[in-house]
């Protein structure tokens, strides 16, 4: 299974992305996670178990403790299989 989730808030600046990649790869997960140019949104792709995919959207919504998360829009998909680790994108 995969997912998209595009998480609200304040969301960038606040290592958020580190600590989706952490908790992402302790959960055998793998896609990317990147700052989207708006300023107030990541964007979350993530491949794997359905149980570790719904364990990151509660993760998504608590994000570190520097973060306020508004809002975590989930997508599912069909997974793409292009990607081996999971990373911090550009």
């Amino acid at each position: 299974m995969a997912l998209r989730a595009r998480v609200t808030g304040l969301v960038q600046g606040v290592s958020f992305r580190d600590f989706v990649r952490g908790h992402a790869t302790r959960l055998g997960l793998v896609g990317y996670v990147r700052n989207l140019p708006d300023g107030t949104t990541v964007e979350v792709y993530a491949e794997g178990q359905e149980a570790h995919l719904r364990g990151l959207i509660d993760l998504l919504w608590r994000g570190p403790d520097r973060a306020r998360v508004t809002d975590v829009a989930v997508e599912w998909l069909a997974p793409q299989g292009q990607h081996r680790t999971f990373q911090i994108a550009r």
